[in-house]
């Protein structure tokens, strides 16, 4: 791959979405550790929960579609590296059966606060070791061997998934970043996009307290 190749592989969402997923992950610990609520309750009405959700899916459905087909084709021949993209795929993997097995914990009178803490902390150690590995050796290879077109074709498919849920997505992508990446981020949209964010999605995301539990919605163990 040639330097300009390299130099066009711009890794700020992708760094965006690991820091926000880590950040989720932090919100879900308090809300599984919290003594004076029923995390249950909190985790089957809250937004937050379903923001992760959405936002795991799009990013990962996204490098297993669009990232490791063509880095794997760029591969060939080398047994080491094609490993490596191989647990990068199952890592993916691992962490969706522990999701669905807390929504199924949710919806189950006999699934206490226990286990819910013990999933919560199944999908922590696996997603917070998957970002970690990614980063430091899948994401370096990908700046070595990705082209730039492989590279921007990755990015569309990402940004569709992502738009499919813009008005709240993009804010809770920007959350917490710093100035520079959110610049960087703001600026990839087009103007009528960059407007709605700036002007209604941002505020409105604001006033959302996504990691309450709606008190209007049934608890998880009401009929």
């Amino acid at each position: 791959m040639s330097d300009a190749d390299a130099d066009a592989i711009d890794l700020t969402v992708t760094y965006a979405m690991h820091d926000a997923l880590r950040r989720e992950l932090a919100h879900l610990d308090r809300v599984t550790t919290a003594a004076d609520r029923d995390p249950r309750q909190v985790l089957a009405t809250a937004a937050g929960w379903t923001l992760f959700k959405k936002a795991l899916h799009a990013h990962h459905t996204a490098e297993d579609d669009a990232l490791w087909p063509p880095l794997r084709q760029n591969l060939a021949g080398r047994p080491k590296d094609l490993a490596l993209l191989e647990v990068m795929e199952a890592e993916h993997a691992a962490i969706t059966p522990v999701i669905q097995a807390i929504d199924a914990a949710l919806t189950d009178p006999g699934a206490g606060s226990l286990r819910l803490g013990q999933l919560a902390d199944a999908l922590t150690r696996g997603l917070a070791g998957h970002l970690e590995h990614e980063e430091e050796a899948a994401l370096p290879l990908v700046r070595r061997e990705l082209t730039a077109e492989q590279w921007g074709h990755f990015s569309r498919v990402q940004a569709r998934h992502i738009d499919r849920d813009a008005p709240l997505l993009l804010p809770w992508l920007l959350e917490g970043a710093d100035e520079p990446t959110a610049a960087g981020l703001l600026a990839r949209l087009p103007a009528p996009a960059y407007a709605a964010c700036t002007t209604r999605w941002i505020p409105a995301y604001a006033a959302l307290d996504r990691w309450s539990p709606d008190t209007t919605a049934p608890r998880p163990d009401t009929p």
